[in-house]
């Protein structure tokens, strides 16, 4: 594993991010490139909470990221409770495959944190209890897909990118 970076010195940090894009525990370096260029492209800030299951130095990742990589506003965080005590989140939506409130119900307003769990196992259960308490149940929120059990999920960057620009387009899109 990686050494956490310190993200405050890196000259891409945004002063105020159009999102704050989650990350808990990723597995697979590839999504994690694909979702911080997205993060590039739209404002976000992206926080990777560790423990990740690669290296933020794989190829892998800095190859999804292409050339955007340098540009990416991410946060690294050692773990959770580290993410909780340092970001104290004002406002935050937790994508869960577990919910069934659609994500264009939910009022996006700009600077949300939009958090997305793991891609074989999502967040565990304390954590879907603690956004329940501390924003309430409204918060959980989901992607519909038709009633398929082979239907099981959605690419994590797929659904990140949909929240995205879901709350772009909310927002007033890319216009500031």
């Amino acid at each position: 594993m990686t050494a956490i970076i310190d993200s405050t010195v890196t000259p891409a940090r945004a002063p105020s991010p159009r999102f704050h894009v989650v990350l808990y525990q990723p597995q697979i370096p590839n999504n994690t490139g694909n979702i911080g260029r997205t993060c590039m492209a739209t404002g976000c800030r992206l926080h990777v909470v560790h423990p990740i299951g690669f290296d933020m130095d794989e190829k892998a990742c800095r190859r999804a990221g292409l050339d955007y990589w340098d540009l990416v506003d991410c946060v690294e965080h050692a773990s959770w409770e580290e993410f909780l005590a340092k970001e104290r989140p004002p406002r935050l939506w937790l994508y869960s495959t577990k919910s069934d409130r659609p994500h264009w119900d939910a009022s996006f307003n700009e600077g949300d944190y939009l958090l997305f769990g793991q891609e074989t196992g999502g967040v565990p259960a304390e954590v879907h209890a603690w956004v329940d308490a501390t924003y309430g149940a409204g918060h959980q929120l989901t992607l519909p897909m038709r009633a398929d059990p082979r239907a099981r999920s959605l690419n994590l960057a797929t659904v990140v990118a949909c929240g995205i620009y879901e709350g772009l387009r909310q927002t007033g899109g890319m216009v500031r």
